[in-house]
């Protein structure tokens, strides 16, 4: 198995969709296909929707042809439109294994990875218009440094809107190792790998709208859950953890507060865990990418 194929906390996720054979299930992020092969393996007279935008996903499925499987190539954020495509009006569960794939950050060439040479490309659905070039090179000041601190949580959004402006004067910034020279200077001491993720996590969002893509799927999935269904999410970085808790808990991907003349929150959905489930000492062993991820679920009232 490929580190495309390795995927996170994948007993605690298939545990948490309590899979009945015949449910209905969708996998919002196909990837390896690995959480996908686990599910299939529990649905014998169900069916599994597989959603994904990347062309090297959709290679993969083509190992999964079978009548219990269909894979739809499109942003989960078309959820409920394609599940009606389908013919599809309510699921038992939805799972989504939130960011990039291994895979992808391995592919030097995709120019996600801080550890290679590649285009500065970045786009997870390889047929969109928008690339990391495009916005490195074309935002102004200002809108790179709002995305920087607002994506990439970077104290010195500022001064890297500034590097990254004065350098493409004279040229252009083209490969994630043009990148990387201009950032060297402005890294903390000791905290360069971290400096650079946030800076790569920040025009990554950006490049595929990956925010605004999660608070539309996130609204989506009251609405094609059946009651009692779950709904069970990993998030890899505090920005798209905070909208799934948000959502989770209140109802809202702000997380505000609205009852009922009774007191009651109102919210499609209720968290099943007070606290979000993390990986083993022994997975994160195995697979560092487990380090950073946190498991949220909730269930359909």
């Amino acid at each position: 198995m490929t580190a495309y194929h390795v995927p996170v906390m994948l007993q605690e996720c298939i545990e948490a969709l309590q899979i009945k054979p015949d449910g209905v299930y969708v996998d919002l992020t196909f990837g390896g296909g690995g959480h996908s092969a686990e599910i299939l393996k529990q649905v014998e007279q169900g069916h599994l929707y597989a959603f994904d935008q990347d062309d090297e996903a959709g290679q993969n499925a083509q190992e999964f042809e079978k009548r219990s499987f269909t894979f739809i190539k499109a942003n989960f954020r078309f959820l409920e439109k394609f599940l009606r495509l389908n013919g599809v009006e309510e699921v038992d569960g939805i799972l989504a294994d939130l960011g990039i794939s291994s895979h992808q950050i391995d592919e030097a060439s995709r120019g996600f990875s801080t550890r290679g040479d590649g285009e500065l490309d970045m786009r997870m659905n390889q047929n969109s218009q928008k690339s990391a070039a495009e916005v490195v090179n074309g935002y102004d000041e200002r809108e790179l440094r709002n995305l920087f601190f607002k994506y990439g949580e970077l104290k010195n959004a500022g001064k890297v809107a500034r590097a990254l402006c004065a350098s493409r004067i004279n040229k252009r910034i083209a490969t994630t190792t043009d990148l990387i020279q201009i950032l060297e200077g402005l890294a903390p001491r000791g905290k360069e790998f971290k400096f650079y993720a946030q800076v790569f996590q920040a025009i990554r969002i950006e490049v595929n709208d990956e925010m605004t893509a999660l608070e539309g799927m996130l609204e989506q999935c009251p609405q094609v859950l059946k009651k009692g269904g779950r709904v069970a999410m990993m998030s890899y970085h505090s920005l798209e953890d905070r909208l799934v808790k948000n959502f989770f808990n209140k109802g809202n991907v702000e997380g505000k507060e609205e009852k009922d003349f009774y007191g009651n929150v109102i919210r499609p959905l209720a968290p099943v865990n007070r606290k979000p489930i993390i990986a083993s000492e022994e997975e994160i062993k195995n697979n560092n990418r487990a380090r950073s991820a946190k498991l949220r679920v909730a269930e359909k009232n």
